[in-house]
């Protein structure tokens, strides 16, 4: 019942004009940030469990354990930073705030995450943080909040509860805009039934598109409810897994699509190698790396079988295919 409420006023501020939903994200944004700030200043200013040290970033340390994994969540906390093209269309000055937002959104994410990740393993103790980890795992515990505790007090403890509640409803109503602009802009590009691709005349939002992003997020949390999915290894772990796949896939055809361009348009890129040709190129091979690293560790992820992983692992393929063809028929209709 709380997820369907939760899904009802996605769905409202969804429907509604960009702005209230970018001043709801924004307040929750700057607060969680904050708070997670404090936690760290607490930890170094402790000097964690036994000291503050680099060991977390030694070549031992990151390739120990299943690097796949690691490389999977590393890129799953950077989804959404590719989505700021597709609010281009209302956006005041696209030309100036998108590349603006791009660039912050990838170094904000990264600093935030390195900096927080590293003082929740010192807290714990180097050594001793997965052994810490797998406890927590074990007894059902939270490892932020049992820090949280020991570093900042419990006053602070439960802010950090109700925030980390108001940040996962943060993360659906992104991922619900998010969604619905990719929808939005599919159809605009002949792509997806024309309807999708319709304006409310007031909101100036994408009205049809939130509406289907909302049922078919109905659609998925009723049957996960009704089948007894454990939410956080069943839901999260799969779709995570199956989301980090999709976003890889996106973001290589993309770093192709850019080669491919510069190099049937060699006039365009003259005098900007790095651009168009070789960070594409170092983009392609680190992805293409990732993309092995997790499929190779893929059922570690989605806590199933081969053969449940190797479905959920096959859907993004399945929709670049359908897309392509989905993309000659309409080329071929509009000649």
């Amino acid at each position: 019942m709380w997820a369907l409420a939760a899904l009802g006023i996605v769905a409202l501020l969804g429907y509604r004009h960009i702005d209230l939903s970018s001043k709801v994200l924004g307040v929750a944004l700057v607060l969680e940030i904050v708070v997670v700030l404090v936690l760290d200043a607490g930890i170094f200013a402790r000097g964690g469990a036994h000291g503050v040290d680099v060991e977390s970033f030694t070549p031992h340390a990151a390739f120990s354990g299943p690097l796949g994994v690691a490389v999977l969540f590393a890129i799953t906390g950077f989804i959404g930073f590719e989505a700021t093209a597709v609010f281009r269309d209302e956006a005041r000055d696209p030309e100036r705030t998108i590349p603006r937002a791009t660039y912050l959104a990838v170094l904000i994410i990264g600093a935030f995450y390195t900096l927080s990740c590293w003082a929740l393993v010192l807290a714990a103790g180097t050594d001793d943080a997965p052994a810490v980890a797998q406890k927590t795992l074990d007894s059902q515990g939270n490892m932020l909040m049992d820090t949280a505790q020991v570093y900042v007090g419990t006053a602070l403890r439960d802010v950090m509860q109700v925030l980390l509640l108001s940040s996962l409803f943060a993360c659906v109503l992104s991922f619900h805009n998010v969604i619905a602009r990719y929808t939005f802009t599919l159809a605009r590009q002949d792509l997806l039934p024309a309807r999708l691709g319709a304006v409310h005349p007031r909101h100036h939002s994408p009205s049809v598109s939130s509406v289907v992003q909302t049922l078919t997020a109905l659609v998925l949390v009723v049957a996960c409810a009704a089948i007894g999915l454990d939410p956080l290894v069943g839901v999260f772990g799969s779709m995570a897994g199956l989301a980090t796949v999709g976003m890889i896939l996106l973001m290589l055809i993309t770093s192709v699509a850019v080669v491919v361009f510069f190099a049937r348009n060699a006039r365009l890129s003259a005098g900007r190698p790095w651009q168009t040709r070789i960070a594409p190129l170092l983009a392609v091979a680190g992805l293409l790396t990732a993309l092995w690293l997790v499929f190779s560790n893929f059922t570690l992820v989605t806590g199933g079988g081969v053969g449940v992983s190797t479905v959920l692992g096959v859907i993004p393929f399945l929709a670049f295919i359908a897309g392509l063809i989905r993309g000659a028929q309409g080329s071929r209709g509009r000649r």
